[in-house]
């Protein structure tokens, strides 16, 4: 069965490959599949909100069941920042860099300073959100903790992997023992076991094996 992934992003269309692909789904891009997505605009408050609105979108546009995901980082020490602004955190810089990924690691560092190790608590949250055309909505969430590091290690993930030390207990509470490795330095295999994104998609692999 063929779904939109309405993402641009490869890692992400990866991810969905990997953890749902069993369910005999093939993930296409709007361009593999010759259409053209319109610019949606994130304008909801939460992730959800905006996970819906993109995949929403893509299932008038297609015509194909549409996945979508809406995911970042929040900053405890940044009152939850950046949020749902992950994704375009370093604004114009990231834009006149060309690599948005370093541009908004290189903010996250200067925002956080020197501050110590133990107060730089966060969680990555993915809301994912699954539209098929005769209008049926899934939504699911997944969570990860951990903290923010002083610098970017590794060059596995992508996004704010190389900066996000996983925490190895549940939640990453002030005072709580950092990980030692970031996301950035874990195979994808491992991941998927831990990631906010691997949470989240395992959740609606639940729900659309009672929908297929």
């Amino acid at each position: 069965m063929i779904f939109l992934a309405a993402t641009s992003n490869k890692d992400k269309i990866i991810e969905f490959h990997r953890i749902l692909g069993h369910l005999g789904i093939e993930f296409k891009t709007a361009e593999e599949l010759g259409i053209e997505l319109p610019e949606v605009e994130e304008n909801g408050t939460t992730f959800a909100e905006n996970a819906l609105l993109k995949a929403r979108s893509g299932a008038e546009v297609s015509g194909y069941p549409t996945l979508a995901d809406d995911s970042g980082i929040c900053v405890d020490a940044l009152g939850g920042a950046p949020g749902i602004y992950s994704a375009r955190y370093s604004g114009p810089e990231g834009d006149s860099r060309g690599d948005k990924n370093a541009a908004n690691n290189a903010k996250l560092l200067r925002e956080l300073g020197d501050l110590p190790l133990e107060k730089r608590t966060a969680h990555y949250t993915c809301a994912i959100a699954c539209v098929f055309p005769d209008g049926r909505e899934l939504v699911t969430e997944g969570y990860c903790f951990g903290h923010i590091g002083f610098e970017e290690r590794g060059t596995n993930g992508f996004g704010y992997d190389p900066l996000v030390l996983i925490n190895t207990e549940a939640k990453a509470t002030e005072g709580a023992a950092p990980g030692e490795l970031t996301f950035g330095e874990i195979p994808s295999d491992v991941k998927d076991t831990m990631s906010h994104r691997s949470r989240a998609l395992e959740k609606m692999c639940e729900l659309l094996r009672s929908e297929l």
